[in-house]
Parts: C-alpha cells; sequence; structure tokens
C-alpha cells in the first residue's frame, strides 16, 4: 500500500558535505496497515512454521547441540554481509584455540557475534526489555575485538554517516542526523513494549527490523545488531523458547529485494510489501531450520551404528564420537578432557574414525591436531552453498 515518505528530512554534514539526513516517523505506520487476505496467509504460513521451529526444543534428542551449532552458522552468515571471509570451520578452529584459515580479525568479528547474542539471551532471562540499554550492550559486545574495536563500542553514534555510494550525495540512505538518534531509539523501544498499543510479535519484529536499519544509531555493526534484534524480540515475546530463527542467508540471497523494499517503504510508506517478504523469509529460514535438525539427527543416528562396526574398539570411538556429534570440530586435548581418555587413545581413535571416514583431520599439522565430524559441518553449509549463487551482486552494508 501507497501512502507517504514514512519521514522528514534534516539538514546535516557527512565527510564535509551538505545533505539531507532521513528521520523516520515513530511505529506503528500511519495509517494503519492494511492486511489483505493474500498478506494474511503469508504471515499464517510464518507462524506455522515458527510453530514447528519452537517444537524442536521439545522434540529434538539434544537440542541445544543444534543450537550450537546454528548460532555459529548464523555468526558466520551475518558477518559475511559485513565482509568478513570467515567460514563455519574457522570459526570453529578458532574456538578450539587453533589457526583459522583467514585474519584473525575477520574471524573474532564472527566470534563476538556468538558473544553479543549469548548476552542478549541472559540478559532476557534477567528480565531486561528489548530497550536502548540492550541494543547497545549487544553493540558492545559485537565490537569489542577485531576491526571493530576502534568503532565506539556501545555508543551511539556523534557523527553523520550514510549507506551505498561513495559519497553522502549519492547514498542509498542518509539516516538521521546524530542529534536524532537518541530519540529516534527512543521511539522504537517504546513500540517493542507496546506503547501505546500491542502488535502481533511478527509484525513488530519486521516493523522493528526495518526502522533499526533506517535509524544506522551505530558507526558500525548495525546490520548485525539489526539481525540480531529478530530472534531476541521472538524470544522476548515467547513465539520462540530459543534462538533459531536466523534470517541473514536469506537477506543475503535476496539483498537486491531487500534493498528495494526498504527504499520503498521510506519513499512510499509500503510497509504491507517489506512485512509479506519478511513473513517469507521467516517461512523460508524455519523451514529450513527444521529440515536441517532432522537431517543432523538422523546423520548422527547413522553414524553411531557405523562405530558399532568397530567391535573391541567401539565403545571409545563412541565417546570420542559423541564429543564430535555435540561440536563437530575438536582438538585432542579437549576430547581427552570431556572424555577421560588418554592422548594415545583418542588419537588412535581418531585415526580409525578417519579411515572409515567419519572425521578429517583440519589443520594439517603432526602436533596439535583438530579433527572435524565432516559430514555434520557438510550439512550446517549446505544452504549456504546451495543459495549462494542466486544472489545478487554485492549491495551496501545491511
Amino acid at each position: 500500500m501507497n501512502r507517504i515518505p514514512t519521514g522528514r528530512l534534516e539538514p546535516t554534514v557527512a565527510a564535509g558535505m551538505a545533505c539531507q539526513g532521513f528521520v523516520p516517523d515513530p511505529l506503528p505506520p500511519r495509517p494503519p496497515l492494511t492486511v489483505d487476505a493474500a498478506l494474511q496467509q503469508r504471515l499464517d504460513d510464518a507462524h506455522l512454521a515458527l510453530g514447528r521451529l519452537d517444537s524442536l526444543t521439545t522434540l529434538l534428542p539434544d537440542a541445544q547441540t543444534f543450537l550450537y551449532s546454528y548460532v555459529r552458522k548464523e555468526a558466520v552468515l551475518s558477518s559475511q554481509i559485513e565482509g568478513t571471509r570467515s567460514s563455519l570451520s574457522d570459526l570453529l578452529l578458532f574456538e578450539e584455540e587453533a589457526a583459522p584459515g583467514v585474519p584473525i580479525d575477520d574471524v573474532s568479528e564472527v566470534s563476538c557475534y556468538v558473544v553479543a547474542l549469548n548476552r542478549g539471551i541472559q540478559r532476557l532471562a534477567e528480565g531486561l526489555p528489548i530497550s536502548s540499554r540492550l541494543i547497545r550492550e549487544l553493540h558492545a559486545e559485537l565490537m569489542q575485538s577485531g576491526r571493530g574495536a576502534g568503532k565506539a563500542p556501545g555508543e551511539y553514534r556523534r557523527v553523520q554517516n550514510w549507506v551505498g555510494g561513495m559519497t553522502p550525495t549519492s547514498a542509498e540512505l542518509v539516516p538521521p542526523p546524530p542529534q536524532f538518534v537518541e530519540s529516534c531509539i527512543a521511539d522504537l523501544e517504546r513500540f517493542v513494549n507496546d506503547v501505546p498499543q500491542r502488535h502481533p510479535p511478527l509484525v513488530k519484529a519486521a516493523l522493528a527490523h526495518l526502522q533499526f536499519e533506517t535509524i544506522h544509531p551505530f558507526l558500525d555493526g548495525n546490520g548485525r545488531v539489526g539481525r540480531l534484534l529478530i530472534p531476541l524480540l521472538l524470544m522476548k515475546e515467547r513465539v520462540l523458547q530459543q534462538p533459531l530463527l536466523y534470517l541473514s542467508l536469506y537477506f543475503k540471497v535476496h539483498r537486491a529485494r531487500y534493498y528495494e523494499l526498504l527504499s520503498e517503504v521510506r519513499r512510499t510508506g509500503d510497509w504491507e510489501a517489506w512485512l509479506g517478504f519478511f513473513a517469507d523469509a521467516v517461512t523460508h529460514s524455519a523451514t529450513q531450520a527444521v529440515q536441517t535438525a532432522r537431517a543432523l539427527t538422523d546423520l548422527v543416528t547413522v553414524d553411531r551404528k557405523r562405530i558399532v562396526t568397530l567391535g573391541r574398539h567401539a565403545a571409545s570411538a563412541m565417546l570420542v564420537f559423541d564429543t564430535l556429534a555435540r561440536r563437530p570440530v575438536r582438538s585432542i586435548p579437549h576430547v581427552c578432557a570431556e572424555t577421560q581418555q588418554s592422548a594415545t587413545t583418542v588419537g588412535t581413535t581418531m585415526q580409525r574414525l578417519t579411515e572409515i571416514g567419519l572425521v578429517r583431520e583440519l589443520t594439517g599439522l603432526k602436533r596439535n591436531r583438530v579433527f572435524g565430524y565432516i559430514a555434520y559441518l557438510d550439512l550446517l553449509n549446505r544452504e549456504a552453498l546451495f543459495d549462494a549463487p542466486r544472489a545478487a551482486p554485492a549491495s551496501p552494508s545491511i
């Protein structure tokens, strides 16, 4: 639905150039959203997909194991949108205190994403609402190391930024001038906490994400914080028990349409088109997460049966394998600590698991070796590998 521009322009200066920053109107949209039958069906599909996703928490034999890997997969994808080259294996190697195959700054940024998400989960459990305070805490964790350490972690920007274009005058978006940032965030805080009225959680998450991206309150890391807020908001609304919904891959694959819709909302107020896109993203991403979880569970079940064929070595091999099923990249010292087996026994067992094709040594070193559960990693990466060729050319940082 076309309305009018959803904000006003205010004079500002960026990089020494006079320009105009876009200050968004407070949510909810005015006039109110128009949800026709087609849009309602897309929203209903998204809610059903979220229900199936949330059921994983009780249906999976070990939901925390899946959550551990899936959170890290999202951290990699969300950070790749911002230009890092780290892979899931790089992150897991880094967490095992082994050298990743990319610069440390890249993998440090990805690791900080995991820390920021865990911080958000902890703060919600402590009763902190989705608020300016939480947003700044997420940003502080996200930017604590790597290339973000010098970008004012946890502080709203005091200078004008812009999105896309070589200069602010050619930018796709010049966000609000810095003196308006805190008031815009305060308006957003009121909306997500149902002041003055309550909105359905999915609608709230969709509108809040776009509004946050429009405000772009930080010098860096806005896209990652904006994407983090989606699962956290759905947890706060009790739609999800665990942060299992991640939209980074969908946004990455459909980034041209993503940017088009963000711009269209600002220009004409077509919130309904954005809401439909967001609902589709939720449906697709939740469905893929459920399929991946089931595939991983089936894989572990089948591979445990293969280990039984090792005869008298099966008991030791099962202990080692179970550590890899919980964390698919493991160093020998960490496996020793978990299984209470000697380094010699674990090393010999890893060799047997390598011979039957379950694991692979990842470092190429003779000492300080790290092993990966290859089929497990391949399944986690399958969505990204399958969808990546459909991605549009690079766009400005989300």
